[in-house]
């Protein structure tokens, strides 16, 4: 079994646990120990791994990130009124090629994807994210993937995959099981005009950092429609990471990319969520830790709430235009919006089906006003799944 190759956690912070309170994170989920093995995974939801390999970084670390120093901080903080049950699996292994620590990431997300649980993956560099997308063949199902990042990582294709280059190997490579690609937060200057170009020919969507940063909830239905997540630590701003080489003076603060966390937590589609390129400074290691605490939290509120299931829980509005009828679902629960997007999937009888697409207040607020969503559009043109 895959997970049988993992690394324990260190005894070192296993003593330290021993030190912090009851309620402590570290003391409220099974821990891979030495002297117990891997955790009975039974009832278990999130599964925390840990992946240290960094030999495909793009500018290579003197220092790269270590998963241990995040765990610390982890541990630390406080199991909140939660009933989500958490274990902390250790690491995977360096494997002789970093092809060989793929292989070996892929099949531990491959198996908790089986047993239905949610792994926090904490990585030290970004291409992390290839193995863990590949994992989903095992679902046998076309994924949406969502990166938090400064840059699109789309790179030279014909380079090695990297922390900056792995998005290439994901668009080219067969079987591509991506169906649509979302980025939160990039920042034009760090992004050539042929990778903005080719998120358009692909029907992908990207928003700017400073549209974010004025109302972060766009980002809501983004991340509810995601079944990947993958967040780029140099995406927040040097301030808020204790500054560094890596970090940019421009970014996410610290409470913004913790609201994407929670965004990230309360889908009820995110199966896999990835934390990548932080350092080793204190604040840095804090931050990363606050993050996992804020996705759990996010996942321990979830709502499983789907408009076509149950009716009489939501309020459906027409809006028609000069082509078309837009039809939008308000939950009376949550206040969250949906909007019906018909697809042609039967070229032959043009039978149409129905799918919905998470969306907001304010994609309902533009139909009115006869502008089509942009999210609406180009998951029509793509066929939403």
């Amino acid at each position: 079994m895959a997970l049988d190759l993992l690394l324990p956690v260190s005894e070192k912070l296993l003593a330290h646990n021993t030190l912090l309170p009851p309620q402590a994170l570290g003391n409220c989920m099974a821990i891979h120990s030495e002297k117990l093995g891997v955790p009975d995974l039974e009832g278990v939801q999130i599964a925390i791994v840990g992946v240290n390999e960094a030999r495909n970084a793009f500018e290579k670390k003197s220092d790269p990130q270590h998963t241990d120093p995040i765990r610390k901080q982890l541990y630390k903080l406080m199991y909140g009124n939660w009933k989500a049950t958490i274990a902390d699996l250790g690491d995977v292994p360096l494997g002789a090629a970093v092809s060989d620590t793929y292989f070996v990431v892929k099949e531990v997300m491959a198996t908790l994807l089986n047993l239905d649980i949610i792994p926090i993956v904490i990585g030290a560099t970004q291409d992390i994210t290839y193995p863990m997308y590949r994992s989903f063949e095992v679902l046998h199902k076309m994924v949406n993937m969502v990166s938090i990042d400064s840059r699109f990582d789309f790179g030279v294709q014909e380079t090695l995959i990297s922390s900056h280059s792995y998005m290439s190997r994901i668009i080219t490579e067969k079987p591509n099981i991506l169906h649509n690609f979302t980025n939160l937060g990039y920042q034009s200057y760090f992004n050539a005009q042929e990778e903005m170009d080719l998120m358009e020919k692909l029907f992908f969507e990207g928003h700017r950092l400073g549209v974010l940063t004025q109302d972060i909830s766009i980002a809501e239905p983004v991340l509810r429609n995601a079944h990947l997540v993958s967040i780029d630590a140099r995406s927040i701003r040097a301030a808020d990471m204790g500054s560094g080489p890596d970090f940019s003076p421009n970014g996410f603060d610290g409470k913004e990319i913790c609201t994407l966390a929670r965004y990230a937590g309360l889908s009820e589609s995110v199966m896999i969520f990835g934390l990548f390129e932080g350092s080793n400074h204190p604040t840095s290691n804090q931050l990363m830790a606050q993050l996992i605490w804020y996705f759990i939290e996010g996942f321990s509120y979830r709502v499983k709430e789907h408009p076509l299931e149950a009716s009489e829980d939501f309020l459906k509005f027409t809006v028609t235009q000069e082509e078309l009828d837009l039809v939008f679902f308000k939950s009376l629960k949550s206040q969250r919006w949906w909007v019906q997007v018909p697809l042609y999937h039967e070229p032959h009888t043009k039978e149409v089906r129905a799918a919905l697409l998470a969306c907001n207040e304010k994609d309902y607020k533009d139909a009115c006003s006869d502008k089509i969503p942009e999210s609406w559009f180009k998951a029509q043109k793509k066929g939403f799944i």
